[in-house]
């Protein structure tokens, strides 16, 4: 029963403010506990939520009284539990992590109609830059409906230009209510056949959905073995319970596909939440999730702070991938957020992945987790054939990156009609720019980083700020003309040899940087699919959930990228990248066997064996005997501290005196590394500075770490300090 506050009570109300709760008086007609309201801020009125009784340690006499309620379902106990513990777990101020929950705009806004343009008719016959970038907006949205001015401002556009193309009948501006339900997902619609191991599978969810309560499930399966049909039948049984299903997906660009399959099982299609959808969307989701008006969402990592009125069921697809951690102001994974708020909500997780994280792996060998296996693909298609080109054995010319090996093997699947993919986990033309005249290599002028040549955009950019510069004519350090080389190779120079080798064949790159909005991505992928490219050149883009049935030969031009480095997950991440985009051969049923073909240097590396060998088993334990050795994650707890300042002796200074302050660290038996400069030590014009934490797995770490930085000095003015609790990256 949700606690009720009467009129006058004195209540908490936490803000997004850094100020935290402050008390308040309960307006007329009293309000609940998790209720939305409007409350007077110093001369401001802000959106916060009722967090509890009063604090009583002021005056009742000078409170000041909700100003109003917000016409929003109240959060639900298990919300505002999840919000302080995701809070305390993460050592994230209290008022920022309730922004992560209200990131939809306009909720104190009462509901009302809302004047929308849709198109209508066709382009009008005076065509101008400005009015195609409006009609672009549209289509690239599936024709949702806009607000004529976040409408003209995606495109880019004065309102005039909008309200110009009603005028020409183009588009049509009517009323519409600013939130309505989702359509209702039918779960006795009936889904693909299952294959007996996928039905067993199946049914082990099911099974542990009606039995109520909180547990986790690890759903392992080969690429092409069915998983996302198996838990599909997850959500149908959420759905038939009344309760509320999550699925999160690592990127955008997975989503087209994945609605598209979630409509033919159901008959309607989800609530989405990512980036890509429009701000009225966004706000529609925020309340029809607390109101139990929408049955599934699909969305990104940030999708798990809706306020869910009852969630059953939370999915983390591929969920070893590193895009589910994030590393920007809420420091968080949302695999380990997603085992938390279910946990809390007594709901069920469903870990779904070809290539599991070792945490993962481990907690399903010790039995916190369940394991669910699915050891064939789906149907007829098999595995592809695993095989190693030995690099120093093949006689490749300098400036080229296509074996002989790897070059007959594209002209055997050309002749066939079949389709090959080139992978090279490098975005743009070439990694590095240097001068041939004096060695100078192109930097980023605010970061230590190279700044990478993107030929196709004609700029150069910087991967760690986004920074950008036209390519220059002349050496900026020594002004020679004609001297500057691009060296090493990305997906735009392998696009270039191709062109060369294979002048008549359809070549297609995917790249996340060619395309500007996730509609263009989901075309090329569907024509892809439908055998209008004839080889198809990749970053890690294409390793994820794609299916393309004409697709029989992978190559992977540099298998040793990535084995080498300090990072504890080297091997983990490049053993299940290349297993990931080896799968996408030969997913289609029939006569066409997939092979995956591995260049590299080094084919008796560890890594490159346990691939090519496919005793997966074997590698993810040995990876877990490893860490266990080095008594790292998850055998034991990481925390990373990174400050940053303008001036470098600034930051340096104040990280050695916050060092000699670690003695709390020290009770819980917990071992501090560094101070030390980030392996890129400059990033926006700001020194970094680096710490780590290591402490024995049970711990009290983030009680450890707070009491440390309570003992800290006064910080410099623009110092920044940020806790990263089980980093992913050490950069």
């Amino acid at each position: 029963m949700t606690t009720h506050f009467p009129q006058g009570a004195r209540i908490g109300v936490l803000t997004t403010e850094p100020v935290g709760l402050l008390d308040y008086l309960s307006p007329e007609g009293g309000v609940l506990l998790g209720q939305l309201v409007v409350v007077p801020l110093g001369p401001r009125r802000v959106l916060g939520v009722v967090w509890g009784k009063g604090t009583g340690d002021f005056d009742a006499a000078k409170l000041r009284p909700v100003a109003r309620l917000v016409d929003a379902a109240p959060f639900g106990e298990g919300m505002l539990e999840f919000i302080q513990r995701a809070a305390d777990y993460t050592l994230t101020p209290l008022p920022v992590m309730l922004r992560m929950t209200l990131r939809a705009p306009d909720l104190d806004q009462p509901p009302a109609a809302r004047r929308v343009v849709h198109r209508v008719g066709p382009a009008p016959e005076r065509m101008t830059n400005a009015r195609a970038a409006v009609l672009r907006v549209i289509d690239e949205h599936g024709g949702a409906g806009f607000a004529p001015s976040e409408l003209a401002q995606l495109a880019g556009v004065g309102t005039s230009v909008v309200k110009g193309l009603v005028g020409t009948g183009t588009l049509v501006e009517t009323e519409a209510p600013k939130d309505t339900p989702y359509p209702r997902l039918d779960p006795s619609l009936p889904g693909k056949p299952l294959a007996p191991d996928q039905a067993e599978a199946a049914e082990t969810l099911r099974t542990g959905l009606r039995g109520g309560g909180y547990a986790t499930t690890l759903l392992r399966g080969v690429t092409g073995s069915g998983k996302t049909e198996v838990y599909l039948e997850a959500v149908a049984e959420t759905l038939r319970m009344g309760r509320q299903a999550l699925v999160l997906l690592p990127e955008i660009a997975l989503s087209a596909e994945f609605l598209d399959r979630v409509e033919a099982r159901f008959g309607a299609r989800p609530g989405e939440w990512h980036s890509g959808i429009t701000r009225t969307e966004r706000r529609r989701l925020w309340h029809m999730a607390g109101r139990g008006e929408v049955g599934l969402v699909v969305g990104a990592r940030s999708a798990l702070f809706l306020p869910f009125r009852d969630l059953g069921l939370i999915v983390v697809d591929e969920e070893h991938d590193s895009s589910y951690k994030q590393d920007e102001t809420v420091h968080y994974s949302a695999r380990d957020m997603a085992v938390l708020r279910a946990s809390i909500e007594g709901a069920q997780v469903v870990l779904a992945s070809a290539t599991p994280s070792v945490e993962t792996w481990v907690n399903a060998a010790t039995g916190k987790y369940r394991r669910v296996d699915l050891r064939a693909r789906y149907g007829e298609a098999e595995l592809p054939e695993m095989a190693a080109i030995d690099l120093r054995k093949e006689d490749l010319p300098s400036g080229r990156w296509i074996s002989p090996t790897l070059g007959r093997a594209v002209e055997e699947r050309l002749e066939r009609g079949e389709q090959s993919l080139l992978f090279l986990n490098r975005r743009g033309y070439a990694p590095v720019t240097t001068c041939r005249a004096c060695g100078h290599q192109i930097g980023c002028d605010d970061c230590d980083a190279r700044m990478v040549e993107h030929r196709f955009q004609r700029r150069l950019i910087c991967h760690q700020c986004g920074a950008t510069k036209p390519i220059p004519v002349a050496c900026p350090a020594c002004e020679v003309e004609g001297k500057l080389a691009a060296i090493g190779p990305g997906v735009e120079r392998l696009a270039e040899e191709v062109a060369e080798r294979f002048p008549e064949k359809r070549a297609v790159v995917l790249s996340s940087d060619l395309y500007t909005s996730a509609r263009a991505l989901k075309e090329t992928i569907a024509n892809i699919a439908a055998g209008e490219a004839d080889i198809i050149i990749g970053t890690q883009i294409v390793a994820k959930g794609h299916n393309f049935p004409l697709l029989t030969l992978v190559g992977v031009i540099d298998a040793d990228l990535g084995l080498q480095g300090a990072d504890l997950r080297a091997a983990e991440r490049s053993f299940q990248l290349m297993r990931q985009v080896a799968g996408r051969a030969g997913r289609q049923a029939g006569d066409r066997p997939g092979v995956a073909l591995l260049q590299t240097h080094q084919p008796e590396h560890p890594v490159i064996r346990a691939i090519l060998s496919g005793d997966d088993e074997a590698f993810w334990n040995a990876e877990a005997e490893s860490r266990h050795a080095a008594r790292m994650p998850p055998f034991a707890r990481l925390a990373g501290i990174i400050l940053s300042h303008p001036d470098q002796p600034v930051v340096e200074a104040y990280a050695q005196e916050l060092a000699r302050r670690a003695a709390p660290l020290s009770e819980i038996g917990a071992e501090l590394f560094g101070p030390a400069p980030a392996p890129i030590a400059r990033v926006r014009a700001r020194y970094r500075v680096r710490m780590l934490v290591r402490a024995p797995r049970q711990a009290p770490l983030q009680s450890a770490i707070a009491a440390w930085l309570a003992l800290a000095p006064k910080a410099p003015t623009n110092l920044r300090l940020a806790v990263d609790i089980d980093p992913q990256s050490f950069l």
